[in-house]
């Protein structure tokens, strides 16, 4: 394989030794997306700040995006980063809903040490045999691989879903005993985007399906468990969006509440974007508004990256409760 870059070269850990960690101490490992540096160094600092481990998500969109190649020396600046600040917080560097084995693939070569292969739109067999597949390519590499079963709806990057299918507990020993994979994604009422739920008015959230993820981890005790979809989508910045222009109404996400009861379960690894993409956008809109003649990327880019800091340090402390846990 030429032009192969295996994980420990960059410093990167799998997520194998992280999960134990957190199913023993009750909370769940931040995976944050990210697209840009200005994210990628808000991700970092947050976590060296908070002392937490951190799982750095890429979408199939974000490394085309990035550039894969550029991508991977971003992380290596990353651990650079964390090295040179004395800290020694685990890191792992994930594909996102990687949807072939082929994408699956060129992230092992290229340095991840974790992928996710999602499966979830085919029959259950055809979902079993995609991800045997992968599992047995990236074990190789002894890289962690993340399954799904059931589907979110939503909208995120190449992710689309107009209804969400509740996972089945009764499928989840077969799909993980056939396909060895090392955590499990299921489907219980969160979702993709910052429209997580259509509401009337007075309406509040549906709780999650916590009956399914009690189910879930009586059939595959001890075994890690994964919620997608989980931003809260502060209603403090979808605020600041529409004050300045934007036009977001009605986005809600799931309480903080839910997402720390989650955090305590089996559920050890919780995936975090829309809320990134709103602080962004939110301080991003008022510094254009608020100062419409500068047009240096920096004054409006550095103040963005120091807020999404700010809520990686909120997220870590009170509702994933990875903080102090590195």
């Amino acid at each position: 394989m030429p032009n192969t870059t295996h994980y420990t070269a960059i410093g990167l850990s799998n997520t194998k030794a992280m999960f134990e960690k957190a199913m023993k101490g009750g909370y769940a490992i931040p995976a944050y997306n990210f697209n840009n540096m200005e994210q990628l160094q808000a991700i970092i600092l947050g976590c060296i700040e908070s002392n937490s481990p951190v799982i750095l998500q890429v979408s199939r969109g974000a490394r085309d995006y990035a550039n894969q190649t550029l991508l991977k020396y971003m992380a290596m600046g990353a651990m650079q980063v964390i090295k040179e600040a004395g800290s020694k917080i685990p890191v792992a560097l994930h594909l996102d809903h990687g949807d072939t084995f082929e994408l699956c693939k060129s992230c092992v070569e290229s340095g991840f040490s974790s992928v996710m292969i999602d499966g979830s739109a085919h029959s259950f067999d055809d979902n079993i045999e995609l991800t045997k597949k992968v599992v047995e390519y990236a074990h190789k590499f002894d890289v962690s691989v993340e399954g799904e079963l059931g589907v979110l709806a939503g909208i995120e990057d190449d992710v689309s879903h107009e209804k969400s299918h509740y996972t089945k507990p009764e499928e989840v020993e077969e799909f993980v005993g056939r396909t060895g994979v090392d955590s499990l994604a299921i489907s219980i009422g969160t979702s993709h985007g910052a429209y997580k739920f259509k509401l009337k008015p007075g309406e509040s959230v549906p709780p999650l399906r916590f009956d399914i993820l009690a189910e879930v981890e009586k059939r595959l005790p001890g075994f890690p468990i994964v919620l997608h979809g989980a931003s809260s989508v502060v209603q403090e910045y979808v605020e600041m969006i529409n004050k300045y222009g934007g036009a977001l109404e009605g986005a809600v996400g799931v309480p903080e509440e839910q997402l720390r009861r989650a955090a305590k379960s089996a559920v050890c690894k919780i995936n975090i974007d829309s809320d990134g993409r709103l602080v962004v956008t939110a301080i991003l809109r008022k510094f254009l508004h608020d100062d419409p003649k500068n047009f240096d990327p920096r004054k409006y880019l550095g103040p963005a990256r120091d807020e999404l800091k700010k809520l990686i340090i909120l997220k870590n402390k009170n509702v994933l409760g990875s903080a102090g846990q590195a």
